[in-house]
């Protein structure tokens, strides 16, 4: 018996997914926006503290990865399945390093005293403390969905290896690469946010 499909029935539902996961991002986005106006040399303080250079590289990783995504939807198209694995892996790959990366960041602004309730943070401004919340709580979040994403990315890898996924029937594939391409449009407003608006 046919496996019944609905293939724009999958994609509409993911749209509706990225929708809803843009609301939530939009309403923090805008949460920062008014303390920034309401708080700007404390903002400006703050952001001096981040490291430009590790965001500067955590973006062009996230770049890169969503080239990779989008290159194996076509592989797959190309009946390329090596090539297809190969990319999905590397997009992976890229997601532990951008991971590794946030990692030795959050360490060393932890090892300085720099984070929520700490008694260094506490002896700083309000702003700083407003903006150092908003720093841990968007990029945590923003990590969360990196996880999410490469787990959902390694559960299609699986699928592609079994054949369940194949040049004529690859949706779950194309809505892997939708939802890392959120990770990465989130990414691209947090970076100028937090790293850049000095």
């Amino acid at each position: 018996m046919d496996e019944h499909r609905d293939d724009e029935g999958a994609k509409t539902g993911m749209w509706i997914f990225i929708f809803t996961e843009l609301l939530l991002f939009g309403g923090l986005f805008i949460v920062y926006s008014v303390y920034r106006y309401l708080n700007p040399a404390a903002f400006h303080l703050a952001a001096e503290e981040l490291d430009t250079f590790i965001g500067t590289v955590n973006t062009v990783i996230l770049l890169v990865s969503s080239m990779t995504i989008a290159m194996s939807i076509s592989a797959i198209q190309y009946k390329n399945k090596k090539l297809t694995l190969l990319l999905m892996g590397i997009t992976i790959f890229l997601a532990l390093v951008f991971m590794v990366n946030k990692y030795f960041e959050w360490s060393g602004k932890i090892a300085h005293g720099i984070y929520p309730g700490s008694p260094t943070l506490m002896e700083a401004s309000q702003g700083e403390i407003l903006f150092f919340g908003l720093y841990y709580a968007m990029t945590g979040l923003h990590a969360l969905h990196i996880v999410i994403g490469v787990a959902f990315i390694a559960y299609v890898m699986r699928m592609v290896v079994k054949d369940e996924v194949q040049h004529d029937n690859f949706t779950i594939l194309e809505n892997s690469g939708l939802y890392w391409h959120l990770v990465d449009l989130i990414w691209i407003f947090l970076f100028p946010l937090f790293y850049l608006i000095t």
